[in-house]
């Protein structure tokens, strides 16, 4: 019979020692994270600022308008960090939260979760989708739309268009035409969103085309920042051929889709109204909604999402897009709290 092994006392507690390290030190690390939120919420509320890529942060904090706090910069939560300061002396929490419409709902509720907050502006840049808009504008719309859910369908079945709000027909688009062939990629019919939230009966979604941001803060926005002067040059040797304006009160669409095709941005512009498309902005509305939440949002016009004949000129124009940007949602701090000491 063979001899069984029994580990020594020694070895079974360095085995015990190396199993609590590898369990504790993650919780460890999230409790002092909550423990500090916990002394900042007792502080009073905070506005948040969701933005989502480096060129829109770099451009955000070159302002020099945020002051990080002197005990706590910056809470480490969840994989992001979570900056601490006040803007002009105002409190504020900023928070990158990366491309797409699942890290924008995610720090969203993330953001609210654990902060007292008096609102959200989430801000970045975009592409434009409306002709009378151009590079370097800055929008501040007043809904957003999800054109990222809908049905691929079969092109030899029957369908409903009423079932949809719109529709995308790819026969419309053969290039050459093949004399009313059906493409084989068929058809797209888009859907409504699901909307839950607070003021709904739990587990009752309604349908909801249009996310609408806060009336009230879109009103500020509009009263105060329309007229703003914003930059014209990415340097000395580099201008757009026209000042730039910011517009309150348009639409915008959002999808996790950078938009690049003149085809598909008049198709956009044409169905659905809108003068922007982005890859968060409708996650970041409808989450703060959901949880009745005052929300805005400021978006930059960095590109034609297509329109020109070339490359695409988010490399060229992101940085003064987010530059705009950026002025604009600084301003607004300003303007929101002179509205509501609250």
């Amino acid at each position: 019979m063979a001899a069984r092994l029994v580990p020594s006392l020694l070895e079974v507690l360095v085995l015990i020692s190396l199993v609590s390290t590898c369990i504790s030190s993650k919780p460890s690390s999230r409790i002092k994270s909550l423990n500090v939120i916990k002394e900042l919420n007792r502080k009073g509320k905070y506005i948040g600022l969701i933005t989502v890529t480096a060129t829109e942060e770099n451009a955000f904090f070159a302002t020099g308008a945020f002051k990080p706090h002197s005990k706590h910069p910056f809470v480490d939560l969840a994989g992001r960090r979570f900056l601490v300061g006040k803007i002009n002396g105002k409190k504020a929490i900023y928070v990158k939260c990366g491309v797409g419409m699942v890290n924008a709902a995610a720090t969203t509720q993330q953001l609210l979760d654990h902060f007292d907050l008096k609102g959200i502006i989430h801000f970045g840049i975009a592409g434009n989708v409306n002709n009378s808009m151009f590079i370097g504008d800055v929008t501040i719309p007043k809904q957003f739309a999800d054109t990222g859910l809908w049905d691929w369908l079969n092109p030899n079945a029957t369908w409903d268009p009423s079932s949809y709000v719109a529709e995308l027909d790819f026969d419309n688009y053969n290039e050459p035409n093949f004399n009313g062939s059906n493409n084989l990629l068929g058809h797209l019919g888009y859907e409504t969103e699901q909307f839950f939230s607070e003021s709904g009966d739990p587990n009752t979604p309604q349908p909801l085309l249009w996310a609408q941001v806060s009336e009230d803060w879109l009103q500020v926005a509009a009263t105060n920042l329309e007229g703003i002067e914003l930059e014209q040059c990415v340097n000395s040797s580099l201008c757009l051929p026209e000042k730039p304006k910011l517009v309150v009160g348009l639409s915008g669409s959002t999808a996790n889709m950078f938009v690049d095709n003149a085809a598909y941005r008049d198709f956009l512009f044409q169905n659905f109204n809108v003068s922007s498309a982005d890859m968060e902005s409708s996650a970041v509305v409808m989450t703060s909604l959901s949880n009745g939440l005052p929300v805005i949002v400021i978006r930059g016009l960095s590109d034609l999402a297509g329109r020109q004949s070339g490359e695409n000129d988010y490399a060229t124009f992101g940085s003064l897009a987010a530059r705009n940007t950026a002025k604009a949602v600084v301003q607004f701090i300003n303007h929101i709290y002179a509205f509501s000491s609250s």
